[in-house]
């Protein structure tokens, strides 16, 4: 009897910030630098404002905080396979702001030269409210495709329980929700209509060994 085995998973993490007091203060920071700098700059979004990449100078401590909440999760799905007991490799943190409000959103794009990414959501903007009408999901396409669909557009490759697996995923975020995912992976954010304003901090970090002892 065949049997199937599912390989070279993608890995994508989800944890929560559990400071509301830590969330508060990101608020304050990114609202501050928003109204010091409110061209911002433009890169994969549409419409909304994207600080500079030097949160981590400008956000002071809780800024450095949050990169180091990721730089743990990074460490526990990272494995130095010349050091496993103990990698030689540390994080350089990249760091930005994103502020959306009504038909903001972001292309589809990929983060070159790091290793991991990852998103934290200091205000979701759907202030309770789950119509998934609402948009502004984290969007992450198969990383296979469009090899697997060049050849026949409408097959798709079977998943475990014989249904057929998604093209695309859509995550839904919520305030204090962190994720974690490596930097090839293609990600978009869907139009977002919510009531309110999402504010979310994203980072790449990017290996560097460690000067040694």
């Amino acid at each position: 009897m065949a049997k199937t085995r599912r390989l070279f998973a993608t890995p994508f993490v989800v944890d929560e910030l559990a400071s509301a007091e830590g969330l508060q203060a990101l608020r304050a920071i990114i609202t501050a630098q928003q109204a010091d700098d409110s061209a911002g700059v433009q890169i994969s979004n549409i419409n909304g404002w994207h600080s500079n990449t030097r949160m981590v100078e400008w956000g002071g401590e809780v800024a450095r905080a949050l990169a180091y909440k990721a730089m743990q999760m990074a460490d526990a799905q990272t494995v130095d396979i010349r050091s496993p007991q103990a990698s030689r490799f540390g994080w350089i943190p990249e760091m930005w702001a994103n502020v959306s409000s009504k038909g903001s959103a972001n292309q589809y794009h990929t983060h070159p030269g790091s290793y991991w990414s990852a998103v934290a959501y200091v205000d979701d903007g759907y202030e309770g409210d789950d119509d998934p009408a609402l948009g502004g999901e984290l969007q992450l396409l198969d990383p296979r495709m469009p090899m697997i669909r060049m050849t026949a557009p409408d097959l798709r490759i079977a998943d475990a329980g014989g249904a057929a697996e998604p093209n695309e995923i859509a995550i839904r975020p919520k305030t204090g929700m962190i994720v974690l995912f490596p930097s090839w992976l293609h990600h978009a954010v869907r139009p977002f209509s919510g009531p309110g304003t999402r504010i979310s901090v994203a980072m790449n970090l990017v290996p560097a060994l460690n000067a040694p002892e």
